[in-house]
Formats: structure tokens, sequence, C-alpha cells
């Protein structure tokens, strides 16, 4: 480890240079949510596909799978596509929709910040705002029950819930990106049928986010595929939060560093929270669309032990467990 960080301080740090202007040597990036339009350009020409880079701007909440009242709900695919298990679906009847779409109006939301317009894609448009544009606005958008009938009848109005994680410990609100607060989440989407004593595991997010498909453009030591020599570090890679970000640009650091030492490049185990993190944006975790994500149990390894507390009780031992034997670099054979 002495010899990684002994190397990781001759790395320069360089704030403001844009890609155009970096040194031939071994560079690496670390922008957030505000990254400059002419980095961005410049971002884009280095990876040559409009496709591989993303402005996102909504996220849904993440739920805990084993705080899901299974009485309440039901699995299916829409038309019965794909595997059924994928999805839970919580049905309402009209009387609970229309209680519903009166909280979501009337929930506290996250204000913007004085730089910040509310200018929102149409595809992925905050449910609350949503519900401000008619009554049967959700009924026919992401509440639709249409293709999800239940024993031969339909309910007025669907949750949908999409499956996380391999393991399906975890679960997506689909349709539900919101910038409601903290608190106005908990209370108004635990109005929705089986999710009254539901655990977030991650709440639902409005805000400007640049960030790379980084499965697609990024190698296994977080370096650009188009030039390696220039690794990618914090939220741009695909990860949620303060923590994250640091946690990423220590990989990027720890990486660069064995590198420059010649030495051979071991990865954080799985089972822990950087290695859980790593995972998610080398893309291993989902088959579904790469989106940001911020660390939860959902991302480790199932235990295979029931009851909440001891499932996370014992991912934490088993990481720290993990975490103690790894070693970032070792001496090549």
């Amino acid at each position: 480890m002495k010899t990684i960080l002994d190397e990781y301080s001759q790395i320069n740090y360089r704030p403001g240079v844009e890609v155009s202007a970096l040194p031939d040597g071994d560079v690496i990036v670390a922008t957030g949510p505000l990254t400059s339009v002419s980095l961005t350009e410049k971002l884009q020409a280095l990876i040559g596909d409009q496709a591989d880079l993303y402005f996102y701007d909504a996220l849904a909440p993440i739920i805990d799978a084993e705080t899901i009242d299974r009485d309440k709900v039901f699995p299916a695919s829409r038309w019965g596509k794909g595997q059924a298990d994928d999805y839970l679906n919580c049905p309402l009847d009209e009387q609970q929709y229309r209680a519903f779409v009166a909280a979501l109006r009337a929930a506290p939301c996250t204000p913007l910040h004085d730089f910040e317009q509310a200018r929102y894609f149409e595809g992925c448009l905050p449910v609350e705002v949503l519900a401000e544009r008619g009554d049967d606005t959700l009924a026919f958008g992401p509440m639709r029950p249409v293709g999800l009938e239940q024993g031969g009848s339909r309910p007025f109005a669907v949750v949908q819930l999409r499956c996380e994680n391999r393991e399906k410990t975890a679960y997506n609100l689909v349709g539900f990106q919101t910038k409601l607060t903290q608190a106005g989440q908990k209370s108004v989407f635990r109005m929705i049928p089986g999710l009254e004593q539901v655990k977030f595991l991650r709440f639902g997010a409005i805000h400007r986010n640049l960030y790379l498909n980084a499965p697609s453009v990024l190698n296994d030591t977080l370096g650009l595929l188009a030039q390696p020599r220039i690794k990618l570090a914090g939220q741009i890679t695909g990860v949620e939060g303060y923590m994250e970000s640091a946690a990423m640009g220590i990989l990027a650091g720890l990486f660069m560093a064995a590198e420059k030492s010649d030495q051979s490049v071991d990865f954080p185990p799985p089972e822990t929270a950087l290695g859980a993190l790593y995972a998610h944006v080398r893309g291993r975790l989902t088959t579904r669309q790469f989106e940001p994500m911020n660390i939860h149990f959902g991302l480790l390894p199932d235990t295979g032990l029931r009851g909440r507390k001891k499932r996370r009780q014992a991912a934490i031992e088993r990481g720290l467990q993990a975490m103690n034997k790894w070693r970032p670099g070792s001496a090549k054979e």
C-alpha cells in the first residue's frame, strides 16, 4: 500500500485544465454534475459516439424488497412480456388513486438552486409534475393498468416495481422520478398498497447530471478505451453522492499508481461497498440500461439469509473481512 500511495503522490493535480490542454502523461479527470459545456464537448470528441454521453436528470426511488407487503402486490410483466417476477405490481382502486394524487400534489418539493431552471425532459417528468397536468394523467401514464389484469379484472391504477439487481433484493418505482423531499416521499409513497412499511434504499431525485455510459467507454482501471492514459473519477463515472464520488476517485488514483509502479492491479472485492460500486460502474450488476447509483445494500451480493437486520449485519461483517484482506496492487509474477 505504501508504494502505491508514494507513486500516487507523483500524479499532478491541475485544477481547471481542459482535455485539449492535458499533458501527455497520465491524467485523472474528475468533474461533477456541473461539468462545463466545453469540457463536455471535448469528452464527447474523445469518446466518438453521441450515444455514449448522457445528461441524466431523473432518479426514481429504490426500495428494500423484504419490506414490501407481498400479500398486497402481484408479480406480472405488462402483457406477459419478459419474466413475471422481474416486476411486482401494487394495485389501487379509484378511491386510493384519487387520495394518492391529492397527497402527491400537496407534498413538499426540494427547491431548485438559483442557478437551476425547471427544464425537464418530457420522457422523464417528475411524477408530481405529471399529477398537476390532470386528475387522470398518472392513470394513463406510469400508473396505467392496461396489460396488468389480476384474476381477470383490471385495477383502476397500478404502481409497478421493477427489480433493480440480480438477487431481487431491491426494487425501483417505475416512472416515479421525483423532486419531493425525502419526508414527502416517505409520506406519499407509503400510501401505495404494499408499500406502507417500505424502507428506502435510495430516494428519488431530480438534478442536472453529466455522466458517461461507463461500461461501454471505460476499461477495467477506469481509463477511457479511446485514450487509456485518461482516467475518469467521481460522479461522471456513474455514481451518486459525495462519498461514492470520492470512492471512485480513490480507486482511479490507486489503479493509476499501481500501473505507474508496474504492479498488478487487484480490484476491490464485490462484497465490499467499494467493490459493489466498482461492479456497478463496470455494468456487472444489472442487464438494464446503465444509470447513476449510490451505494446501498441492494448492490451487495445476497447473503442468503432472511430478515433485514440479519442480512445487513452479515453483509457488513463479510465486507469488513474482505476489505481487510484486499490489497490494491501487488508485484507482478
